[in-house]
């Protein structure tokens, strides 16, 4: 395992120390003429590609688009229109996807940050740069992956446990809401999301937390994007209360918290594990408009340790929540990995699409690539309405493994919803006067099959592209004790590779079958994630720092780019006076360089960076 001593905190927060700042005197006078964004523009994102306003590139994720003047056929002439350096010395970690309004990109950058850029030259218009305290807890590097954007505003999350409200056409602060204690791990990584509720017809700003190698209990928000007030907070952690406009509302699940262990000698009755029990969710949601449903996902209950939460599943970790926008209630949850062991986590992107079953039924669907290595479909009505009902059995439509030589499970029981565990997989209890339990190697890593780097889902093919990792672990269990701002684990582990010649692995799934149409191997672990266009083409960034385009129906290789450093971030792709543009952004971090034991050797090659490229087909 490698540990991050107290100097390298130092190092890491003096860092992040930053002014913030609006250069409002650069503000061009296409900012200043971009209209204000209305819902119908949001909920149309997927159809209107000359603008990207959502993380997703649409209400559904799907990562789609429209856009076909760059074909498989003409991708090899691309070509660099411009690039912009993020600049200074936060050259780490840029998991960006930009947002595209109006002829301007609002992107995100590590050490919270957010630029506005021309998107016809790459100029700056402003940028903003948060204060950061030197006490921030983040777990997986100082990155941000994007913002939301509605009306005049931007919104994003902070380091330092904020929301951040920014007119869109100044850079200067509206607004800013502080909603976690950022000494105890509270901090915020992922996009915001903009929907409307359907029943009250109130836009809302829907965001997570994340923290949950600190211990902290997961909490999902719903706020009014004009003020940034509370509407309402659901935690995700069961027994743990919510709130709505302003008082305490439901619990989540049952109140006494039956699928976490009890403790007599405990002051509330239940294990240390409960109070600081984990289930952030920190990825961006998505949103079925027809049942008026948030779809997210939880992460990983505290500690990872699952002895210290048997019996029970430690709901509601792990996997897909169902909410209604009007209440914060639990509608519905289906979870991946029970009373997780792995520290899978449940956060990787739900994309909404419809689902054609081998029997020719279409089933309104979501589909997740976990960590722990299974793809599933999951039935978005059934969920949407089951009442708040955990692991609604009949939810689960299919589970398949979409990454090599899975060692926790053999597969998904269809009648229950339940993996069929391999016994030995869940590391052994230190035995008394022991630190540590026997190593146990298991596959897929806790770092997962995939992690947060989106897939993306092509309308024309039917196929899945999902950025997936062939790697393992040697993994053990410790004791776990929960200290305010420190890792809360209970085990110990080392990454390492598990076939010789690749660790990144890009594949190509039939969801209705599972079969894996074709694939891409990378040396280097994949980070970056996926979009894919009606031109027939994938794109996605490696670790060496190329953006590489694909062709969607084959896998063939058809074009790269070296931007300078790893890319671990999402391009996106839009339309602007008639031609196509695809931008990235480009700046190795992210978990892999600070928890990958032996792949973080093998990455130590690639230099960091921080800056924006985008590329078209040069004029005839």
């Amino acid at each position: 395992m490698r540990r991050t001593d107290k100097s390298a905190w130092a190092r890491l927060s003096l860092n992040a120390m930053s002014i913030a700042l609006a250069a409002a005197g650069l503000v061009l006078s296409s900012a200043a003429a971009a209209a204000d964004v209305t819902w119908d523009d949001i909920v149309n994102d997927d159809k209107t590609p000359g603008d990207v306003l959502m993380y997703g590139m649409g209400v559904k994720a799907q990562r789609y688009s429209t856009l076909k003047q760059v074909t498989a056929d003409n991708v090899d002439k691309l070509v660099p229109a411009w690039s912009f350096s993020f600049g200074d010395e936060k050259q780490r970690g840029q998991e960006s996807q930009a947002i595209v309004q109006d002829g301007i990109i609002y992107v995100t950058g590590s050490y919270s940050r957010l630029f506005a850029l021309d998107a016809k030259t790459g100029k700056r218009l402003w940028t903003y740069q948060h204060r950061l305290p030197d006490d921030i807890r983040p777990c997986c590097d100082v990155i941000n992956r994007g913002a939301a954007i509605y009306g005049d505003k931007v919104y994003f999350g902070t380091l330092d446990a904020a929301l951040v409200a920014l007119n869109k056409k100044t850079g200067k602060v509206v607004w800013q809401k502080k909603f976690g204690d950022h000494k105890v791990g509270y901090t915020m990584t992922g996009a915001p999301t903009i929907i409307k509720d359907q029943k009250t017809g109130k836009v809302l700003l829907i965001h997570g937390t994340s923290g949950d190698e600190f211990g902290v209990v997961g909490q999902l928000y719903a706020r009014d994007p004009d003020t940034g007030e509370e509407v309402w907070m659901r935690p995700l952690v069961e027994g743990h209360r919510g709130r709505l406009n302003g008082k305490e509302s439901t619990y989540t699940g049952d109140p006494k918290a039956p699928s976490w262990p009890a403790d007599k000698n405990s002051p509330t009755g239940k294990v240390e594990a409960w109070s600081h029990g984990g289930g952030a969710p920190w990825q961006s949601a998505s949103f079925d408009v027809e049942t008026n449903t948030i779809v997210i996902g939880a992460g990983n209950p505290a500690p990872w340790n699952g002895w210290a939460r048997t019996p029970g599943d430690s709901l509601f970790t792990s996997g897909q929540a169902y909410i209604d926008p009007t209440t914060g209630e639990l509608k519905g949850f289906y979870q991946h990995t029970p009373n997780d062991h792995w520290d899978f986590s449940g956060n990787n992107e739900l994309v909404l699409f419809d689902w054609k079953s081998p029997q020719g039924k279409t089933v309104k669907a979501a589909a997740h690539a976990d960590r722990n290595g299974f793809f599933f479909v999951t039935d978005v009505n059934k969920l949407a309405k089951a009442g708040g009902s955990p692991n609604r059995p009949t939810a689960l439509l299919a589970a398949y493994p979409f990454v090599d030589k899975i060692t926790w499970a053999k597969g998904f029981d269809l009648k229950t919803g339940r993996p069929i565990e391999v016994a030995g997989q869940r590391p052994p209890a230190p035995k008394a006067g022991e630190e540590k339990g026997p190593t146990v190697e298991v596959s897929p890593p806790f770092l997962g099959g995939k992690n947060w780097n989106p897939m993306a889902y092509n309308q024309d093919t039917g196929l899945f592209y999902i950025p997936a990792n062939h790697w393992k672990e040697d993994y053990w269990s410790e004791m776990p004790h929960y200290n305010a701002g420190g890792a809360y684990l209970g085990m110990g582990f080392r990454i390492r590779k598990l076939y010789d010649d690749h660790v990144g692995i890009l594949r190509a799934m039939n969801p209705t079958t599972g079969k894996i149409e074709w694939e891409h191997k990378e040396e280097l672990p994949l980070w970056s994630g996926v979009v894919t266009t009606a031109g027939n083409l994938v794109f996605t960034g490696t670790s060496e720092g190329y953006l590489k385009a694909f062709d969607a129906k084959t896998g063939k290789e058809l074009w790269k780019f070296q931007t300078g450093s790893g890319v671990v971030s999402v391009p996106i792709t839009w339309e602007m006076d008639g031609e196509q543009y695809i931008g990235v952004s480009s700046g190795y971090g992210g978990a892999v360089p600070l928890w990958g034991g032996d792949l973080a050797d093998l990455t130590k090659r690639v230099t960091q960076g921080g800056s924006f490229w985008v590329f078209k087909l040069p004029k005839a």
